[in-house]
């Protein structure tokens, strides 16, 4: 439902209201703020970065710029909760090529992520190639210029979550890859959990991450300060390379250019497809994702499968047993790292007990009849955890990480039948106000909240307003200012961008958008199987509901030929059979057939340039394009859906 943008006068930023300074003050009062070890480590071992710091994709448009952060020297305002602020100078301020020890180095803060380099016998073993190819390949050539240039022998991507592997082509020619000449090692089921996420519900993660990493916000006190997980997420080029190894069980090895692995799976922990491994010359343990400066998303507010908190614990505590009487360092595939055994070996059990507790006490309460948000609202972390910095909600929150626990064993339902089959929000919210005595009787009410700083029961009660009515202004511009003031007050990076991020769609409306698609250089390393998975996301159902259609494909780059189906509304690939019957049979490449589902080149382009033939009905091939949903990247997430 399209609405208008706020008039101008009401679409400006707010300050901190007296409660929220308030909240402020009373942090800065629970926490050691004198602490500044932290600092300290972030600071060891630094040799080099690019001043300034803004990378730009082949057409100029800038991917990532650390340049935009320089306000975050000051004293934290009280627009910022101050425990978020500390960790957002952690991650911007420190940032470049640093010496973790002597052959060990990492690149901070060029991307959400790190970027890990290893000095092999012969060239660079890189572990983590970042989101973007411009990112990665900035990393790279910094390192080369200060310690010498050296040739990529091996790419280690350590799970499935893009910001560790979707840089690759910023390191690697595929064809590199694809011979053997160079070894891209990854976790077990790597491939079919890195597409799942993000490609099957790539644009419905992609709309979310745009709100949870703070994408549309500008940088400033009251906008964008961090994602928490690091300083920012590149904007660049993205791609996959299929990897050419996989470990699949824990006490796996490997020698790579002199160097030895030893690997522990982590399996279904942060992510679907991980693992953590131990460098026996370094005396150093690289526990990924698994550990990081900050409490872990057991979900994520972006959308991905409720994460095991309990397996998450257990694999932190196996580490210990497995290396821990041989560590001397701790490094991870964010932030900076630990050194010395007796800090390492307390950080890890401390993390260990962090994610127990959420798990077992989510648990308890649940026994007792609690339902989730019950429950989020009585759990708090004991003081030996909560006042380690590296436990704070910067990223993941007690709150929403015990709703992910009690999901993840009990599902949505709490028991209570009128939770069962609850109306859509629109319709909710026109029955909503029809109780309440209409829109403006219910913003009249929720001024007088807001002015007493109950900014939840304002953000609820004005969202039924907005969804019945985006364009009723001063339920919209009270909803936005409400969203601001509980974003300033957040602790956690993404929970404060999601906020600021509804205020500015609901003052600016709706930024210009596209539909959806893999990027060129994803969708080249997609393999053939999990395009056609992307197609059935993609079906439309009534334009198919009569449609029997059997396409053979024919891809002259592939050993096998496919048959799909579309029949009851649902498409079908099998790996062809000879002599098999189909309605007609196409005969291409898989990139050509890849470009042409996605929209890149038509069918009548690919057979005038002689790329694409056709045996059998044309027709049927012509009518496929009309088969498919589109996706627009940029749908409303808190006012109404179109119908």
């Amino acid at each position: 439902m399209p609405y208008h943008p706020l008039p101008k006068a009401l679409r400006a930023a707010k300050p901190a209201s007296e409660h929220t300074q308030n909240a402020q003050a009373n942090v800065r009062e629970q926490l050691n703020f004198a602490d500044r070890q932290s600092f300290a480590d972030a600071r060891r071992g630094f040799i080099a970065t690019l001043e300034p710091l803004t990378l730009h994709r082949d057409n100029g448009q800038v991917s990532y710029d650390l340049a935009r952060m320089s306000f975050l020297d000051d004293e934290a305002p009280d627009t910022v909760n101050p425990s978020l602020w500390r960790q957002a100078q952690l991650n911007a301020k420190h940032h470049g090529l640093y010496e973790v020890c002597d052959g060990l180095y990492q690149v901070r803060s060029f991307d959400i992520a790190n970027m890990t380099l290893i000095r092999g016998n012969s060239g660079w073993i890189v572990i983590d190639p970042l989101t973007s190819s411009e990112s990665s390949a900035a990393a790279l050539q910094l390192a080369n210029q200060h310690l010498g240039e050296r040739p990529v022998v091996a790419v280690i991507h350590t799970h499935s979550h893009a910001d560790h592997f979707a840089g690759v082509l910023g390191v690697l020619n595929p064809a590199d890859a694809a011979s053997g000449k160079v070894a891209v090692i990854a976790p077990k089921d790597f491939v079919k959990e890195s597409l799942n996420e993000n490609v099957l519900a790539g644009n419905a993660m992609a709309r979310r991450s745009t709100y949870m990493y703070g994408n549309l916000l500008p940088p400033s006190p009251t906008g964008y300060v961090t994602t928490g997980l690091g300083a920012a997420l590149s904007m660049g080029t993205t791609g996959f390379i299929v990897p050419n190894d996989f470990v699949y069980e824990t006490g796996e090895t490997r020698s790579i250019d002199g160097i030895e692995f030893e690997f522990q799976m982590t399996m279904g922990t942060e992510a679907p497809s991980e693992f953590v491994f131990y460098l026996p010359q370094f005396k150093a343990l690289c526990m990924s994702e698994i550990t990081s400066h900050h409490l872990h998303n057991v979900y994520t507010p972006r959308g991905a499968q409720v994460r095991d908190a309990l397996a998450w614990a257990a694999q932190i505590n196996e580490s210990v047993e497995l290396f821990g009487d041989r560590l001397e360092i701790q490094f991870a595939c964010h932030h900076w790292p630990i050194w010395g055994r007796a800090a390492a070996i307390e950080y890890l059990q401390s993390q260990r007990d962090l994610y127990k507790y959420i798990h077992d006490q989510t648990l308890r309460l649940a026994n007792k009849g609690y339902n989730k948000e019950e429950i989020a609202e009585r759990i708090t972390l004991p003081k030996s955890l909560s006042e380690k910095f590296y436990n704070r909600d910067y990223y993941g929150t007690v709150h929403h990480n015990s709703r992910a626990v009690y999901v993840k064993y009990l599902g949505f339902f709490d028991g209570n039948p009128a939770n069962l089959y609850p109306l859509p929000p629109t319709e909710q919210a026109v029955r909503y106000l029809d109780f309440m005595g209409g829109a403006d009787a219910v913003v009249d009410k929720a001024k007088k909240y807001y002015t007493a700083g109950d900014y939840r029961w304002v953000a609820e009660v004005l969202n039924h307003v907005v969804m019945a009515d985006p364009e009723h202004i001063p339920g919209r511009a009270l909803l936005a200012d409400t969203y601001e003031q509980l974003g300033y007050q957040c602790e956690s990076a993404p929970w404060r961008n999601f906020y600021l991020c509804g205020a500015l769609e609901l003052r600016e409306g709706l930024p210009e958008t596209r539909n959806y698609a893999a990027s060129p250089g994803m969708a080249a390393g997609i393999p053939i199987e999990n395009i056609f998975q992307v197609m059935a996301v993609r079906l439309l159902p009534e334009h198919a509901a009569d449609q029997d259609l059997r396409l053979l494909l024919h891809f002259s780059d592939l050993e096998n030929d496919y048959l799909l189906q579309i029949k009851n509304s649902v498409l079908h690939y099998f790996v062809a059979k000879s002599g098999v019957g189909s309605d007609a049979q196409l005969s291409l490449t898989s990139a050509h057939f890849k470009q042409m589902i996605m929209g890149q080149v038509g069918a009548a382009e690919l057979i005038e340039q002689q790329h694409l033939t056709v045996d059998g009905d044309v027709n049927a091939l012509l009518q496929l394009g009309s088969l498919f949903d589109q996706f627009p990247r940029r749908y409303p997430l808190v006012t109404p859906r179109d119908p």
